[in-house]
């Protein structure tokens, strides 16, 4: 018994793909931008205190970041000292999740969903947070918008970046292929 892919893979290389394809008026299929990796991080600069991140808000990010995931997370130290900041190289400012293959495009699927529409006063995401490779990136306030997430347990609020990585692809290819996909970008005519 094979199991079956995830429904947003099949679409995206059943009905996206062959779009993708016409509309930019490529040649093969190897052309086509593809998705590569999706990587949650959050950072917790709020959270330290002196020398040392607060023990329970590491390990309440770190459960949250699992359960959303299904795979652990890295913390991620500062790569150089930053007096203002009260940081110094070594220390624990974050961490991070990279997510690919069934595990991303399940974590897609309830991103689009389940977790943005139980965002409250909800008008899109933003269409120009695009890096100029075709990767996209943005922020969510508050990690209770994931239904796996028991903000009642929560220790404190914390919101996390998500950035999806394409492979072979433009800002506008990639901005094309999300549209394609369902991804609730803010209408033109309510852009700020």
């Amino acid at each position: 018994m094979s199991i079956p892919q995830p429904r947003q893979k099949a679409k995206f290389q059943s009905e996206v793909t062959p779009k993708v394809i016409s509309e930019f008026k490529l040649t093969s299929k190897m052309q086509a931008p593809s998705l590569q990796k999706i990587v949650l991080s959050v950072g917790m600069g709020k959270q330290l205190e002196g020398t040392k991140i607060n023990p329970k808000a590491r390990e309440q990010v770190i459960k949250d970041l699992t359960l959303i995931s299904g795979q652990k997370p890295v913390m991620r130290k500062a790569t150089k000292s930053v007096a203002n900041f009260k940081v110094r190289e070594g220390y624990e400012v974050g961490c991070m999740v990279t997510l690919r293959g069934r595990r991303m495009w399940e974590f897609y699927d309830r991103l689009v969903s389940l977790a943005i529409p139980r965002i409250k006063d909800f008008r899109g995401v933003s269409d120009t947070a695009f890096d100029g490779r075709g990767n996209y990136s943005f922020g969510v306030q508050e990690q209770g918008i994931f239904p796996e997430v028991d903000m009642t347990e929560a220790f404190f609020t914390h919101g996390m970046n998500i950035t999806m990585v394409f492979k072979n692809s433009t800002d506008e290819m990639t901005k094309y292929a999300l549209a394609q996909m369902a991804f609730p970008f803010r209408r033109p005519d309510e852009r700020r």
